[in-house]
């Protein structure tokens, strides 16, 4: 379900940054090292919910949008929908689904958020 950066992406950087080598006691890499282990743990909970993540988000648009596609296909065609007024940005089946979307990104990308709780506790 990411985006950007792609797991593929944080990966390739994480292994890039494990093979230089590092300095006793430099404060930078400390740091990289620190972004470095964040990386991998969004990787992680990308691998262990986005494909999850990415079907339910493919059902409700499917659902929406009443067509079969991939997940960009159905986000361009709800953009699209929604731009030529086809969808109201206000039909509650759009708001549900733009909110487990958005809780689903939460959930991989800051599982940590202070509201993340309240959001999953609304569901």
């Amino acid at each position: 379900m990411i985006s950007h950066p792609t797991a593929a992406e944080l990966s390739e950087a994480i292994a890039t940054f494990d093979a230089q080598p590092a300095a006793s006691g430099d404060a930078r890499h400390a740091f990289l090292a620190r972004v470095a282990d964040n990386a991998r743990a969004t990787v992680a909970r990308e691998v262990e919910l986005g494909a999850r993540l990415e079907a339910e988000a493919i059902d409700r648009l499917r659902a929406l949008l009443a067509q079969d596609g991939g997940l960009a296909a159905l986000n361009a065609a709800l953009c699209e929908a929604l731009r030529r007024g086809e969808v109201s940005p206000r039909d509650p089946a759009v708001l549900a689904h733009l909110r487990a979307t958005a809780i689903g990104q939460i959930r991989i990308d800051q599982p940590t958020y202070g509201g993340l709780e309240a959001l999953l506790a609304g569901d």
